[in-house]
């Protein structure tokens, strides 16, 4: 099953425009997108192959931690992830557009 999971990271400074967009450039393989431009946090959002949540977030996090690295990032702790399979969204999607049309 294919996942989104969002991921980010505490430094302890703040980062970069160029920094970010390193860690963008080293996510893009994996269908992935970066933020933290002039903030003390850097995260990205991948995608994944897993059978489980944890699975997929343990995946990402592998892949998060060696994108950092490529992009010179300093390793820092974890703070927050976020996983939704493909399975989840498109039942979020169909329930938003039931909810718009005001039937059901």
């Amino acid at each position: 099953m294919r996942w989104s999971v969002g991921i980010e990271a505490e430094g302890d400074r703040v980062f970069t425009r160029e920094e970010i967009v390193e860690l963008a450039d080293a996510v893009a393989a994996h269908g992935g997108v970066a933020a933290g431009i002039g903030t003390s946090r850097y995260g990205a959002r991948v995608v994944v192959i897993a059978d489980s949540r944890e699975d997929a977030i343990e995946k990402a996090a592998g892949l998060f931690r060696a994108a950092a690295e490529a992009a010179g990032l300093p390793a820092a702790p974890i703070v927050r992830t976020e996983a939704i399979s493909e399975e989840e969204e498109a039942g979020a999607e169909e329930a938003d557009a039931v909810d718009a049309s005001g039937s059901r």
